[in-house]
């Protein structure tokens, strides 16, 4: 890292850009819920009549700053409201349980609180925070709260401000670092930072050329996945096959390829004089490893921490975070291993399982009262954890809903996908009709290339819908507009002949907002149109909350307030149905929740192969239960297009959990913490010998119901064709075993098992012998030979080789 720096130093000097600010919009491939955050230069407002004048910039603030003291009133589960500040440190502390009171309190050494989903974590970092700073131990400008998107860092600083603990700096791991970045690169490089490059994918494209490798655009978009991955692992293009070799990353290309890119990718950039989104953390990391009066200069700006979904914290932030640490312990971390969905990107749970590793004295707190979703709901999501394996499993957290009873999840099965969307379309018109504002209804999907159809379904029952993941609101060209109107009116009101007839706030804004396109009545249909008048029928919604909340606020208060929430990225809710994937909607909930596409090959997907990989997907569909407050409906298609073959089974992680299911056998809970779920497990057979056989039934495809008479077919329980759920991993283990056992006996490898055999044991994974004598292949003869071998294999054990007795 030290190297790098110093090359990125010597380069720099002769190749530096003309802006010391750079506006970071984002980067290549940014479909993961990570929004790039926006650096912006505002000055501070003067007194009406005296002139503006920039703050004095620092390198805490970057030349920003704070956003002034006016309220920012939080958004409400279901609407937004405006209250004062708590009116002293021990108020701060009202209404908050237990755990949380517990967190809020413990603002000395390392704390690291581990927080279910819907458990209230923002709300008791909040009030530790507040709390800390209304009591006068925390100074407000020491404090650094980071989290992971720039939505959830707005949301933070406004329920600070709310709190009555303004000029806490909550940010993003990137924010910050850039922060630092912009301030001291003059000091340890010279010149100015070089230029944030917005999309790496074009970079990544002429390297390929550069390197006579042709790439089609799902190859870009993966090889540039491979290039960030390599980045936050801090990993050099030359160790880059090893490392994902040992990462267990399957490559999209060769992995030699991959690694040629990668170091022409860097070329390219270090001769453009440009540096990407990793870079910032990468340079910053070095400047601070290698400038220790820097790294000084930091800490003793920065002397508490709190870190946010600190389970998706890659080795590079981690790295960062002890940099901006040094040698100190106040740190407060929050997480939950449950919910780690971003493994594919560099993060791992393993910093916050291993914290009280690193942190001895450490103080940890459980929060398991779910506030969000009712009994039914967390019985679901506690049910799917319960089936979990892998280390994040064993250390999962049982919610307790402190919620009425609701309605039980809903399940469908449709012959294809449109019955499945047409289906989900006219059960959210019904519940429109019946009272349920559209913002309070999302449909959720494994990949984003499964929301036009759903899209097409809701536009033909003339549902309105918002895609998550889409242009942040305040970046809309409607919305930009729309402010600049008001601003204007708010400015030139007693001349503006559009609001002689407006004699309050509301009805003077959709005045003004007429005037780019707002009616009472949306149009017709969907598509860019109706987006539009969406955004603009926020923006009206938003002033009626607002001048409701706060007698006699005028025009030029509202703009105020909106250029507060653009500054924080804090957007009013759009009234239509969310349509999102899984991954961003992370962080989000709503009262009703359709999970769509729950079925083998997309969740889990497709190109999940290893058991790390099958227990993120479960984890991913843990997410989106969490997200339902009451109503939760899951639902899955048996093939995609109509009249297709009818060949898909509803996902593995729904065994047991819906009606007329069982838990798939031999598929091992976890044994953590959490319990069963009250779910019913595979046959634990005790008897030490093989059950007698009796006589059977026709045997019938476990996935389909089809009568088998295929004999490899028989073997697998399943017709050849029909989805498998085989332990990849264990089959090939399976597989060197039995040709060390062939050469031993001196006979062919089908002789131990056949392959069929084979597989049928990597699907199952028995446990015990029962488990393993019910698979067809499996006789008594070779159930008293190998049994104990395999059953060890199954279990990732070493089988016992003797090799040790004489």
């Amino acid at each position: 890292m030290l190297l790098r720096c110093r090359e990125v130093r010597v380069r720099s000097e002769g190749n530096v850009c003309d802006r010391a600010a750079i506006p970071v919009r984002g980067r290549a491939g940014a479909t993961r819920g990570r929004a790039a955050p926006a650096v912006l230069v505002r000055l501070q407002a003067a007194p009406c009549g005296q002139p503006a004048h920039p703050s004095r910039p620092t390198w805490q603030h970057g030349g920003v700053t704070a956003a002034s003291h006016s309220t920012l009133f939080p958004q409400g589960t279901h609407g937004s409201q405006y209250s004062a500040p708590p009116s002293g440190a021990d108020a701060v502390l009202e209404g908050l349980d237990p755990e949380q009171r517990e967190v809020a309190t413990a603002l000395h050494g390392p704390v690291c609180v581990l927080a279910g989903a819907g458990t209230g974590k923002t709300r008791a970092i909040t009030h530790r925070i507040a709390y800390g700073v209304r009591a006068g131990i925390l100074q407000p400008s020491s404090v650094l709260a980071v989290t992971f998107t720039a939505r959830a860092a707005g949301e933070m600083r406004g329920r600070l401000r709310q709190l009555g603990a303004s000029g806490v700096q909550a940010r993003t791991f990137h924010s910050a670092a850039l922060r630092q970045l912009q301030y001291f690169w003059p000091k340890a490089v010279g010149g100015s930072l070089p230029r944030i490059v917005d999309r790496k994918i074009q970079l990544v494209a002429d390297a390929a050329a550069a390197s006579r490798i042709r790439l089609d655009r799902g190859e870009l978009r993966d090889v540039t996945a491979e290039i960030e991955w390599s980045k936050v692992t801090q990993t050099i293009p030359a160790d880059y096959a090893a490392a994902a070799v040992k990462a267990g990353r399957e490559a999209p290309r060769d992995r030699a390829e991959i690694a040629q890119l990668y170091a022409a990718y860097e070329d390219i950039k270090r001769g453009r004089g440009v540096i990407d989104f990793e870079d910032v953390l990468l340079l910053t990391v070095g400047i601070l490893q290698d400038q220790h009066h820097i790294a000084e200069a930091v800490r003793a700006q920065y002397q508490h921490f709190v870190v946010d979904e600190y389970q998706d914290v890659s080795p590079l932030q981690q790295r960062l975070l002890e940099l901006w640490l040094g040698e100190r312990d106040s740190l407060c971390v929050v997480g939950d291993a449950s919910q780690t969905i971003y493994s594919f990107t560099g993060a791992t749970p393993d910093h916050l399982l291993d914290f009280r590793t690193r942190h001895p004295g450490a103080t940890v707190v459980k929060l398991v009262r779910d506030y969000r979703s009712t009994p039914q709901v967390v019985h679901l999501a506690n049910g799917l954890l319960a089936q979990a394996r892998g280390r994040a499993a064993d250390h999962r957290l049982e919610l307790i809903s402190q919620r009425a009873a609701g309605p039980e999840p809903g399940y469908a099965e449709y012959a294809d996908e449109p019955a499945e969307a047409e289906g989900a379309a006219r059960r959210i018109r019904d519940l429109m009709a019946s009272g349920t504002p559209a913002s309070e209804i999302a449909i959720l999907f494994r990949t984003n290339s499964q929301s036009e159809i759903y899209e097409q379904a809701l536009a033909d029952v003339a549902v309105p819908y918002q895609l998550r993941g889409a242009e942040r609101f305040f970046d809309r060209p409607e919305v930009k507009r729309a402010i600049h109107a008001l601003r204007g009116a708010a400015r030139f009101g007693g001349n503006d002949s559009l609001l002689d007839d407006a004699p309050d706030l509301p009805s003077q804004v959709r005045a003004v907002l007429s005037g780019d396109g707002w009616t009472h009545q949306p149009p017709a249909g969907s598509g860019a149109v109706r987006e539009r008048w969406e955004s603009l029928a926020a923006l009206a919604n938003l002033a009626q909350d607002f001048a409701a909340a706060r007698a006699g606020a005028t025009l030029g208060d509202l703009v105020t307030e909106l250029e507060e929430r653009a500054g924080a990225q804090h957007a009013p809710t759009v009234q239509g149905v969310t349509l999102a994937s899984l991954h961003s909607a992370k962080g989000l909930e709503w009262d009703v929740v359709f999970l769509v596409g729950v079925a083998e090959g997309m969740m889990p997907i497709s190109y999940a192969k290893t058991d790390y990989q099958i227990e993120e997907e479960r984890r991913l569909l843990y997410v989106g239960v969490t997200r339902a407050r009451q109503h939760l409906n899951v639902s899955w298609s048996q093939s995609r297009s109509p009249g297709g073959r009818p060949n898909r089974r509803p996902s593995r992680f729904l065994d047991g959990l819906r009606p007329g299911s069982v838990t798939t056998a031999g598929r091992r809970g976890a044994t953590g913490p959490g319990g069963s779920g009250g779910i019913e497990r595979g046959a634990q057979g005790s008897a030490p010998d093989a059950p007698r056989r009796t006589s059977r039934t026709p045997a019938r495809c476990r996935v389909c119901g089809r009568t088998l008479n295929d004999a490899g077919e028989m073997k697998l329980m399943r017709c050849e064709d029909c989805p498998s759920d085989m332990d990849e991993g264990l089959y090939e283990r399976l597989r060197d075993w039995r040709a060390v056992q062939a050469q031993g006996s001196g006979q062919p490898d089908f002789c131990v098992f056949t392959d069929k055999t084979l597989m049928a044991i990597a699907e199952a994974v028995p446990s015990t012998p029962v488990e393993l004598a019910r698979i067809p292949g499996v006789r008594a003869r070779k159930l008293n030979r190998y049994g104990t071998d395999v059953l060890a294999i199954c279990a990732g054990q070493e089988p016992d080789t003797g090799e040790d007795e004489e």
